[in-house]
């Protein structure tokens, strides 16, 4: 150790220690030299000096040792090693190699977990008796085709005797369903009853109403009574249903073993009908849905009145809407809502629209007595023209010649509609038209649709403008499914895409009187009259009494 004086005058002193025999010995002189301090004190073998305690300095220690080091050296070597190089590169290298043997050895290291396969172990076979089984089958699931059974009380033992007769109820009260396409007789032997009786039943309900009026879905109440011997039918007690709206029928033995009789009972019906007016709001059909119209009159009043004005430009909200349809109420509490017969809208400054239902077409009329604007017509079938009228070259005879209408490009199968009303002149095969309709309409115009699949309609029958009257095919002269459209003025062939016309109907004489007499009297009816409910008469007051209970004992269960 060196030391200098700070002013730079003083002489320099050096210090420093060594170890003697485990001594250690503190020097220090102002000399240059350390053999001058040696000197000094009388060289190395000389006396020993005494050191004070804050003169004695301890030799340096040993590093302690420490894992977080030596971590941090192994993952350094680690780090540096190259043990997964790419083996698409330097192939055939030292380094390659040493990759190859990394996945050679990864390899072999999965290889060794590979599971044997040796057979596992199981538990010992068990020794089944017949017993076991029977139990068993008692409670598996299988099929009953293949000796399944439901339960444990199904594996019966000796033990068990059979019954020589299963007791039945005396009386079985069911409700069986006209489906439909389904026929009433076929209806009555599929829920249980004899032939006799259901023969029976069918002959009288028919005289009292045509069997295919009574409508699919109609359910009827039968009651069947005890089998008078084992095996056969059980005898028909009673059977009711409601065959129409005003009339319920019921079959009934009005004594007990005797004949079958029928009993009709009329019902009293109201056909008030039911006029619903409100005001128009964001939405017409919302409008009248929340003024309590149902949602199929409300779509039928729409499509009247679109054939009169505009439903998006000439309705706003203020305007009063205002129709009528068809009603009925039974007094038995039943409701029925026919077909739209007034639709009318009051627009405020302009000109109101009335229309009422009127005519065996069901027609709609004006106030005034004109029909429904029938405007242009109809295209046939929805989709392109390939190919229009006038002279070109048959895809098939391979000449050219004249085309007198036009071809529509659609699948097949596709409906053909009337472009407008008319009647059937003829439905059959055409020569090269192949199934072809052919339609009279007003004014002289003819208009016949060729090609047809298949046709249906039949000659003589009268057609409304959008009634399918046949199907797409490729029947006659044809490379493919398509309609061949043509049109006749006064028998003379002419273009379809020419003629544009409108039709309207108008009433004249007695029956435009009629048409105003009851346009007036169905105008008189106020909105929801038909909504309340029927007072019953002194009758039918008396019937809905209740009976006394001793009376209850006696009288059968009422089905209805």
């Amino acid at each position: 150790m060196r030391a200098t004086d700070p002013q730079g005058s003083g002489p320099t002193v050096h210090a420093g220690w060594t170890l003697d025999g485990g001594s250690g010995v503190y020097w220090s002189h102002g000399d240059d030299s350390e053999k001058d301090a040696q000197a000094s004190l009388g060289g190395l073998n000389g006396p020993a000096v005494a050191l004070a305690h804050d003169q004695i300095v301890a030799a340096p220690g040993i590093p302690r040792f420490s894992w977080a080091e030596l971590r941090d050296n192994l993952s350094s070597r680690i780090g540096t090693l190259d043990m997964a190089p790419d083996l698409g590169a330097e192939i055939g290298s030292k380094r390659w190699f040493r990759g190859l043997g990394t996945l050679v050895g990864l390899s072999a290291f999965a290889l060794s977990f590979w599971p044997s396969f040796e057979p596992l172990e199981a538990a010992p076979a068990v020794d089944l008796n017949d017993a076991v089984r029977d139990e068993y089958r008692s409670q598996m699931i299988m099929p009953l085709a293949l000796g399944g059974d439901s339960g444990r009380h199904m594996g019966a033992t000796s033990l068990v005797a059979p019954l020589a007769e299963a007791p039945e109820r005396p009386r079985i009260e069911l409700v069986a369903t006209l489906a439909r396409g389904d026929g009433f007789e076929t209806m009555l032997r599929r829920a249980g009853m004899g032939s006799s009786d259901t023969q029976s039943v069918t002959d009288m309900v028919s005289r009292a109403i045509a069997l295919a009026e009574i409508q699919p879905g109609t359910q009827v109440d039968i009651v069947l009574g005890r089998r008078p011997s084992p095996g056969e039918p059980r005898p028909l007690e009673k059977l009711a249903f409601r065959a129409r709206f005003d009339l319920e029928l019921s079959v009934a033995r009005l004594d007990e073993g005797g004949d079958l009789s029928l009993i009709k009972k009329p019902i009293r019906v109201d056909e008030t009908p039911l006029r619903i007016r409100g005001t128009v709001g964001d939405s017409l059909y919302r409008s009248a849905r929340a003024a309590g119209a149902p949602a199929s009159a409300v779509q039928s009043y729409l499509k009247t009145l679109s054939q009169q004005i505009n439903l998006d430009r000439d309705i706003r909200a203020g305007d009063t809407f205002d129709f009528i349809i068809a009603h009925r109420r039974a007094a038995t509490g039943e409701r029925q809502a026919g077909q739209l017969l007034y639709a009318g809208i009051d627009r405020g400054d302009k000109s109101r629209v009335q229309l009422m239902r009127w005519g065996k077409d069901g027609q709609f009329y004006e106030a005034s007595g004109v029909g429904e604007q029938r405007g242009g017509l109809m295209a046939p079938v929805p989709g392109r023209t390939s190919s229009r009228f006038g002279m070109r070259r048959h895809p098939i005879l391979g000449y050219t010649r004249m085309h007198s209408g036009l071809d529509y490009k659609a699948s097949y199968g596709t409906p053909i509609v009337a472009v407008t009303d008319g009647r059937v002149l003829s439905a059959g095969r055409a020569g090269g038209c192949g199934n072809a309709v052919k339609l009279r309409h007003e004014g002289g115009i003819d208009t016949r649709y060729c090609h047809m699949s298949r046709m249906a309609v039949d000659r003589g029958q009268s057609v409304r403008r959008g009634q399918v009257i046949g199907y797409v095919g490729s029947t006659g002269l044809s490379t493919g499914a398509h309609l061949h459209y043509e049109m006749y003025r006064n028998g003379r062939a002419v273009d379809p895409a020419s003629v544009k016309y409108v039709t309207r109907a108008q009433l004249s004489g007695a029956e435009l009187l009629r048409f105003r007499e009851t346009l007036s009297t169905l105008k008189k009816v106020e909105p929801g009259a038909a909504l309340g409910d029927l007072q019953p008469t002194p009758n039918e007051v008396v019937a809905e009494e209740p009976l006394r209970e001793i009376d209850r004992i006696e009288t059968p269960k009422k089905l209805r």
